[in-house]
């Protein structure tokens, strides 16, 4: 049996990471939009990795929840297995997800401007602002900002997981975003089930066959323990 799971910001949100949008995700007197972006980044870099720097020492003093440890854990009991995720902030990885599709990339990854290195880094606080390659470049986060396109060779392994798919679970997203919102369609169309856990209803809940509401952290893990003593989770 082949499992995928799509995951959005209100997994992390139950872990206490902010969004960083809306009314609520001002920093200082800026919008992400007016940050996330590669012109922000080429007028002020520093002002761009300041926030970021606070949003990666935001994020490393929150911890996964119980929805992130269960997906880590259906990876393990699951031999087909795909977790595709919108969030950027690691947690998954840190509950113990190995094989994860980051459609917006990473807080803990940096990225040569010049040459496209990619560079792991977890320090916390970052120890120059803005970073530098070891060629000298700038270095930037290695996240998809506004108005940039997603990496095709991702897309293209989660739009594959989605068809695939027997069972697709949509976790803490409204699917508002292209592409991961087409993610559960892709599933519909291909015949396989897909049941969604949020807080509310959205757009999707009319076309998924099931949607638990409630928060993921608590609905998720109930799920997956009634799933694996029922005759499919057996199977």
């Amino acid at each position: 049996m082949s499992v995928a799971v799509l995951t959005g910001a209100g997994v992390s949100a139950e872990s206490g990471v902010p969004t960083f949008r809306g009314a609520g995700g001002l920093w200082r007197q800026f919008r992400a939009e007016d940050l996330a972006t590669a012109d922000a980044f080429r007028r002020d870099p520093r002002l761009v990795w300041e926030w970021y720097a606070w949003r990666r020492e935001v994020v490393a003093a929150c911890q996964p929840n119980a929805a992130h440890r269960t997906i880590a854990q259906m990876e393990q009991a699951a031999p087909d297995f795909t977790l595709v995720t919108q969030n950027v902030d690691g947690l998954h990885e840190r509950a113990g997800s190995r094989h994860v599709l980051r459609l917006h990339g990473s807080l803990w990854t940096l990225r040569c401007t010049r040459e496209g290195i990619r560079v792991e880094n977890h320090e916390v606080p970052l120890a120059a602002l803005p970073p530098r390659c070891a060629c000298g470049a700038l270095l930037r986060p290695d996240v998809v900002w506004f108005g940039e396109s997603l990496e095709l060779d991702t897309v293209t392994a989660a739009l594959t997981a989605a068809r695939r798919a027997d069972l697709l679970l949509v976790v803490g997203t409204s699917a508002l975003v292209t592409p991961a919102a087409n993610l559960p369609l892709v599933t519909l169309e291909h015949r396989g089930r897909v049941v969604e856990f949020n807080v509310e209803r959205t757009w999707l809940s009319d076309y998924v066959d099931e949607t638990i509401l409630g928060p993921a952290a608590e609905t998720l893990p109930q799920w997956w323990a009634e799933y694996q003593s029922s005759p499919q989770g057996r199977g």
